[in-house]
């Protein structure tokens, strides 16, 4: 008999990735009401369990759905204050909260799956667990709050 019981979550850290103005955003596709853009990640920081900096370079390939709601994947680095290196793929959806008028700016729903790779033993944990992030987007940046999903 399956579990229906929600897991727990633990709050880990926080990811607050920089972006450039909208006027930065590259368009990659086009197809109908979707457009692909690729927005690039010029840094940032990592607060919370873990702490560091995010190493410019990274991106996220961000889909604008007709629909209004968006679809993210991000991919980027950060190195921790001890110099740790870490691999973080982060994949998402953006859309308004079902309550939100549809003519509405606000997009409350942010929820991503982040993973994470690295060669530090100390940082292991994280290629271990499974985790969550509810995220908020605003001119500049975006900040994730990183959940590890427990039992």
């Amino acid at each position: 008999m399956p579990h229906r019981v929600a897991p727990n979550l633990r709050y880990a850290f926080t990811i607050i990735a920089e972006v450039p103005d909208e006027t930065d955003f590259i368009l990659l596709e086009q197809r109908a009401g979707d457009r692909l853009f690729f927005i690039p990640i010029t840094g940032g920081q990592v607060e919370g369990e873990i702490t560091g900096e995010i190493i410019s370079g990274g991106g996220d390939w961000c889909t604008f759905r007709e629909d209004g709601s968006y679809d993210v994947e991000a991919r980027y680095l950060f190195r921790t204050s001890e110099g740790e290196v870490v691999d973080v793929v982060n994949v998402g959806v953006l859309r308004r909260l079902d309550h939100e008028p549809a003519d509405s700016s606000e997009l409350g729903y942010f929820m991503t799956t982040p993973t994470f790779r690295t060669a530090s033993s100390n940082l292991e944990w994280l290629t271990r667990s499974a985790f969550v992030g509810r995220a908020v987007s605003a001119p500049g940046s975006t900040t994730i709050h990183v959940f590890e999903v427990l039992e």
